[in-house]
């Protein structure tokens, strides 16, 4: 499975993009905003393929177990980010939401302070397509344009 995030909106607040997979639309997504020199907690990953897999232990695993209880089975974790640890996809509106993660939603306000809206209804429909194929085996891949 190829997740395609290709990045549409940068600007120094953020960094909007769209998020494909196996060339379909499923979503939107915000990030930090792009530094030449990494800030941590404000600075969005490299551009470049990174492989994901179920990281089934730490806290955001605990708080998302919590929330969404068995349909939740780790978090969609980035492997190999370079300057970056515990990249994750997962929940938010705005950039204060993430540091470097990556955040995903049905809907963008673009043009002024970056924000994707119903993001626990992206993060439902992307997870369960992403969490199934790493549990059948298969190979899960977001490459960030």
């Amino acid at each position: 499975m190829v997740v395609k995030v290709n990045r549409v909106e940068p600007s120094d607040l953020g960094t909007l993009g769209t998020m494909a997979i196996d060339g379909k639309f499923v979503g939107y997504t915000l990030e930090d905003r792009e530094r030449a020199i990494k800030v941590f907690g404000d600075t969005c990953i490299p551009k470049g393929s990174y492989k994901v897999s179920l990281r089934t232990e730490g806290g955001m695993t605990t708080k998302y177990m919590d929330k969404f209880g068995s349909f939740h089975r780790g978090m969609l974790w980035l492997a190999d980010v370079p300057g970056f640890e515990w990249v994750y996809i997962h929940i938010g509106n705005y950039v204060s939401d993430t540091e470097g993660c990556i955040l995903v939603g049905s809907r963008w306000t673009t043009g002024g302070v970056p924000f994707v809206g119903n993001s626990t209804a992206a993060y439902k429909t992307i997870y369960d397509l992403m969490a199934t194929a790493i549990e059948n085996g298969d190979e899960v891949t977001v490459e960030v344009t």
